[in-house]
């Protein structure tokens, strides 16, 4: 039987209404904090690292299902009985399955650069690259981001990877993320979320050079979400909300507040 486990949140802001924030795969909570700070004038901001991310519990079990139970009870926790729900990538996949299974729980659902589908292998060269590392001889990190280049050649990626790389004593290192879990029960995070339509207000917005949302998947998004909004930001990729911060957070922003609650 599935269990949730406890998911590090970080609380900001203090509006009537809570947005809750989640982060895609390598990632954690604070990859949304200048989302977070956008809203912070008018919502109270959640922001949860999943499991088996940043400072949230480590476990063997892991899919999208599972981890929606982790958010709904770290909801639960905070005596949230609904919230606004935004989430980047895998994130997205995890808020579009609490939306699915307990829509009574979701406000609005914000979806940035993921569709509702099943993706191939997308990460299988910085999954080798990382468990490749050797990290009890591992001097630095800056010695890690160069055994990572010729794996990882873009040095934004690099720095996103290695924030997850922490001292582990004196002179070693350690992943702080599950890394060996990931890796192991990668193809469940690939899946899509359930089929079950969410009738309430959804917005997606994708990176027009991302490529992770494409223009044959809109029509059966129409179907799966029928209140739904489409935004793409020219010219970016698939870490928009970074690349783009003032046209992602205005969007955001915008379709939030649209509630009518603020």
């Amino acid at each position: 039987m599935p269990r949730a486990v406890r998911l590090h949140t970080e609380v900001s802001g203090s509006g009537p209404v809570s947005v809750v924030l989640l982060h895609g795969l390598f990632g954690s909570a604070s990859n949304l904090m200048a989302v977070a700070r956008s809203l912070e004038p008018y919502f109270t901001v959640v922001r949860m690292d999943l499991r088996n991310h940043g400072k949230s519990a480590h476990s063997d079990q892991m899919d999208i299902p599972v981890m929606a139970l982790d958010v709904v009870a770290a909801m639960d926790e905070l005596k949230l009985a609904s919230a606004h729900l935004l989430g980047h990538s895998l994130g997205g996949k995890v808020a579009m399955q609490v939306a699915i299974t307990q829509p009574e729980r979701v406000k609005r659902l914000i979806v940035a650069d993921i569709a509702p589908v099943r993706y191939g292998r997308g990460h299988d060269a910085i999954i080798t690259a990382l468990l490749g590392l050797e990290l009890r001889s591992l001097k630095s990190r800056e010695q890690a981001d160069q055994l990572l280049v010729k794996d990882v050649p873009e040095i934004a990626i690099r720095q996103f990877l290695l924030k997850n790389l922490m001292r582990d004593g004196k002179d070693g290192w350690a992943w702080r993320m599950n890394l060996a879990v990931i890796a192991e029960l990668y193809d469940n995070l690939r899946d899509a979320p359930s089929s079950e339509p969410f009738n309430g207000p959804t917005m997606f917005i994708r990176g027009e050079v991302s490529g992770y949302i494409r223009d044959e998947n809109r029509v059966p998004m129409m179907r799966q979400f029928p209140d739904m909004h489409f935004e793409t930001i020219p010219k970016a990729g698939h870490w928009l909300h970074a690349e783009y911060p003032a046209i992602f957070n205005g969007l955001v922003t915008d379709f939030l507040r649209a509630d009518g609650s603020i």
